[in-house]
């Protein structure tokens, strides 16, 4: 899963974009509302941390942009505890959710966490497929019942892959939401990585689809 943050304040983005890498999301940052429309604009992501006092142009500017240029990527806005006027304005220019200044970095993981599982269809932060479970609030795999020993990169291209279970899931797909604006990209990896995860979890939950990319789903019953 792949993050934008967008937040002025140095410390604040940096704290943001630490707790989130730990969470293992592969994150991307932006300090003021110019930067962070551009990159919004030009790059997948499966929801974004907006502040709304962003210096060249305001939070609250780029999150309508966004929505009118068809952006629909969940955002998780930031305000000051005080002003719940731009609670309602974030709401109304199209936010999914909103956290107030100070706030603890749980939260934001927590909210965000809601925002991709809602926006995948789902409801509950544990996500199923067959004997495969995923506890995405603990960063935790297992399969029939036995905890999974994956890397930061397994785990955030399984977390990918159950999110949108039963669907094709294209090689470019994933190395746009799995890798950070930095990170020297190459779709190659991306079998790689597929194999080691299926040497860990039953061969047959990740299906192969000639010249499309991959799907995973629950194994049928015979």
């Amino acid at each position: 899963m792949r993050v934008l943050v967008v937040e002025d304040d140095a410390d604040l983005n940096r704290q943001l974009c630490e707790a989130l890498k730990d969470a293992g999301y592969a994150v991307d940052s932006a300090t003021d509302g110019e930067e962070g429309h551009f990159l919004g604009d030009t790059e997948p992501y499966d929801a974004v941390v907006l502040d709304l006092g962003l210096p060249q142009i305001d939070g609250l500017s780029v999150l309508e942009r966004w929505r009118r240029e068809g952006r629909t990527m969940p955002v998780l806005i930031l305000t000051a505890r005080d002003r719940w006027s731009d609670k309602v304005a974030g709401i109304d220019a199209g936010a999914d959710d909103y956290v107030a200044k100070p706030f603890h970095v749980e939260e934001v993981l927590a909210r965000l966490r809601a925002l991709i599982r809602r926006a995948a269809g789902h409801a509950s932060s544990e996500l199923v497929c067959g004997p495969l479970r995923l506890d995405m609030r603990a960063s935790r795999a297992d399969i029939d019942g036995v905890s999974l020993k994956l890397t930061s990169l397994e785990f955030r291209l399984l977390a990918y892959l159950m999110h949108h279970q039963d669907e094709v899931v294209s090689r470019t797909e994933l190395v746009e939401h799995l890798y950070d604006q930095d990170f020297d990209r190459d779709s190659n990896t991306i079998e790689v990585f597929v194999g080691r995860l299926r040497k860990k979890i039953s061969a047959d939950l990740i299906e192969t689809v000639r010249g499309m990319g991959y799907r995973i789903r629950a194994p049928r019953e015979t």
